[in-house]
């Protein structure tokens, strides 16, 4: 692929639409994308860990791409997710990602055993090689130092991002963009959101939150673009609610905002054991929803 304009902006997570019969709901899927898109998305990340990723099967990883690639017609980019729990693995998932279109990948380091230095660096070689298009690190607890994250943004080919979440993120995003000039295109904050101001602070390019408020998180990025923080912060204040009850019950909150926003038929998750919300967390729900509800472009 040839040279493209740095990604920047909110970058949201498409979330996996799942059937009580344990399916993915395709028609959901695409209609999330339309929504995403229509809320002022400046583009869209699927499969990675908030779209339940390591529970999908290679053809539903594969095919939500598509249904991402197909429905966004290219108004967006898309980022495709291509991790696994070895570079064997995920070199396969990068050749899938880049047969359906996608603009981008983004991957883990291997998340069910974790490598050492040298077996990460050759995971993200080849799994770049394989995908041939810019590429996201994303690293949330493999404990990948800032110099050897910026190893790889300034020697392996097609490595030109960094979803950064090893907490404290921000300190972490302060370190890696620490002089690193023009080999890195760009790096980006997740967590939910929760640092964004920080990281907004600390020179962050854009951010991958879920779908269900991406239309606030844009706002408070219009904000920040236009110089006022203290709108931005006003905007934010209003997330951090939901943030909260993000952390606290995960996923399942995210999909039933989805629900209650009409963009999914279903709250089902795909992942086993996930607890479901009680009537206490839909009212305070209810509560967060009331105060967000006037922020909403959709």
């Amino acid at each position: 692929m040839g040279p493209h304009e740095p990604f920047r902006g909110v970058f949201p997570v498409l979330l996996t639409p799942i059937g009580d019969d344990g399916e993915v709901i395709e028609e959901d899927l695409a209609r999330q994308v339309e929504f995403s898109v229509e809320a002022g998305a400046h583009g869209l990340v699927y499969p990675v860990l908030g779209s339940e990723f390591q529970f999908l099967t290679d053809t539903e990883r594969r095919r939500g791409m598509e249904i991402a690639v197909k429905t966004v017609a290219g108004r967006i980019p898309v980022v495709g997710g291509v991790a696994a729990p070895s570079r064997q693995v995920a070199v396969e998932c990068a050749k899938a990602a880049a047969d359906t279109g996608v603009d981008a990948v983004i991957a883990l380091p291997p998340y069910i055993s974790f490598g050492n230095r040298d077996e990460n660096r050759a995971y993200y070689e080849d799994v770049a090689a394989a995908a041939g298009r810019p590429m996201f690190i994303q690293h949330t607890s493999a404990g990948m130092d800032a110099r050897f994250l910026q190893e790889l943004l300034r020697e392996v080919e097609h490595i030109r991002y960094l979803k950064e979440e090893m907490q404290p993120s921000a300190h972490q995003i302060s370190a890696v963009l620490a002089g690193i000039g023009d080999d890195c295109d760009g790096v980006f904050g997740g967590g939910h959101g929760r640092w964004m101001l920080s990281e907004l602070h600390r020179g962050a390019h854009g951010f991958m939150p879920a779908t269900e408020a991406v239309d606030v998180h844009v706002q408070v990025w219009e904000a920040w673009q236009r110089g006022d923080e203290a709108e931005a912060r006003r905007i934010y204040r209003h997330l951090l609610q939901l943030i909260n009850l993000i952390l606290s019950m995960g996923l399942p909150v995210c999909k039933t905002l989805l629900v209650r926003r009409g963009i999914f038929t279903s709250a089902a998750m795909r992942t086993p054991g996930t607890g479901a919300l009680d009537a206490g967390d839909e009212r305070e729900l209810d509560m967060i929803l009331e105060d967000l509800r006037p922020l909403f472009r959709v």
